[in-house]
Parts: structure tokens; sequence; C-alpha cells
């Protein structure tokens, strides 16, 4: 059984993951932790240094300001870290490469194990179709109060297929101001913002009489909770190092 500390366990995701354990045999919440107290089947620390419990692994739902010394008592446990926390600065970016010499810290822009999987199936297919001429577009569909535009999904998405095509396309997100024919080297972009829309990712390959449509659409958190989740199992005992969802989807394969 794989042993978890929850890290910002009283909020919205720590909470969802929490639900989701009572239900996996393979796994265990054995303390969280978060600013400020709650109830919980297990015992919450508002200072993660009073944390004395034995775990496996860390999952970290917080916010940028606590990474720091969450990185800090991961390194000092020898726990690796599950990072979910999204917003980190370049220099708190750089602090989680020079941790992962010495702890396993897995990371990624979207914890959904169904999106980590098209990002496996773009980079095949923009290898297919790309050189046959095929045309790529991007459109991201979110609820009124998202702020980013566009997701760091999409991006993700568009990062999957540039880097298979070794960067030789170019990011438009808005044609309106150029009257002049799309260019075969450009990855549109587009963003929806509007009433409760679900989180939701297109991606098409459009060539000559054909169409090809990648879709996901994320109804609730559970997706990324889960995802965290198999990303905890995975992580445990790994060797330190850098890692991401597409190293627990090639380890279901």
């Amino acid at each position: 059984m794989t042993k978890i500390i929850m890290h910002g366990c009283n909020g919205r995701m720590g909470k969802v993951i929490a639900e989701m354990v009572e239900n996996d045999p393979d796994v265990e919440i054995v303390a969280g932790i978060d600013i400020a107290e709650g109830k919980a089947s297990f015992p919450i620390f508002t200072d993660i240094n009073a944390c004395d419990v034995e775990a496996d692994a860390i999952i970290d739902f917080s916010s940028a300001k606590a990474v720091p010394q969450l990185l800090k008592y991961a390194t000092d446990k020898n726990l690796p870290v599950v990072l979910c926390t999204t917003g980190l600065s370049a220099e708190q970016l750089d602090e989680v490469r020079e941790v992962s010499k010495n702890i396993a810290i897995l990371k990624s822009a979207n914890m959904s194990m169904g999106i980590n999987t098209i990002i496996k199936l773009l980079k095949d297919a923009a290898n297919v179709f790309v050189p046959a001429g095929y045309d790529v577009e991007i459109v991201e569909q979110h609820h009124n109060q998202k702020l980013d535009a566009p997701s760091g999904t999409a991006l993700a998405l568009a990062d999957a297929i540039n880097d298979a095509r070794n960067g030789e396309f170019t990011y438009v997100y808005d044609r309106s101001q150029v009257r002049q024919k799309r260019d075969k080297k450009e990855l549109g972009i587009s963003a929806v913002r509007a009433g409760n829309i679900p989180g939701t990712h297109e991606v098409f390959f459009a060539g000559p009489d054909e169409l090809i449509e990648i879709k996901h659409i994320a109804y609730s958190r559970s997706i990324f909770a889960n995802g965290a989740i198999n990303a905890a199992k995975f992580i445990t005992g790994k060797k330190p190092g850098m890692y991401d969802m597409s190293d627990v989807i090639a380890n279901m394969l």
C-alpha cells in the first residue's frame, strides 16, 4: 500500500483526492498539511515541519508560496513529490529541477490520464498528418470565470505537436488583424469563455476532404485527482530525477 502525505489537504483538490483514496485499497492518506485546520480521517498539521508521520510520497495541491518549504521538507525526509501546484516562477522551477537531483519529482502541465494519453497520440499523429500537408488547429473552451487564455493544457497540446515536428510551427492566437491566407506553418489556438462550459480541448488535423478531430472534456476535478493518485503510486521508490505523466502512462502500457 502506498502511504501519502496530502499537502494542501483542505483545498478543493485535496478534498477530492481524500474522497477518492477512501475507495482505493492500494493507497492511504496518512497525514495532511494545510494552513487551515480541518477534520479528516487522518491527522492534519498546519506546520509541515511538525509532520512526523512516515509515508511513501507527497501529493501537492497547494500554492506557489508553499512550495519552497515543501521541497525542503521532502528533501530532508527523502520523500518523492507529485507536484501539482501551478503558477510557479522561473526561479521556483529552477529550484524544483535542482531538488530533483536528490529526490524524485513528478510534475506535469495537466494531471489528467486522458489528456496525457492524448499528448502521446498527438505526437504520433503530427508525424503522419503534418508531412502530408494537413493544417493543425486547437480550440479550447472553459467557463466564464477562468482567468488565463489560452489554457495551459491547450499550450501543452500545442507543444506536444510542435516538439514532434522539431519546432516548425508558429502559434497564432488572433487572425482578426491580418488579411492573408493561412500559412502552412501556423498552429492556431483559439479560446472560448462562456457560462459554465466544462474544460474542453479539441485538436483538428484538417486536410483535403478529411478532418481528424481529437477531443477531451473534463467533467469534474476527479480526473486530476485520479491522475495524481496514480502518479504517487508510480513515483514511490523511484530514483531522483524529473518525471511527468508520460512516464506514468508508459508504465501502464
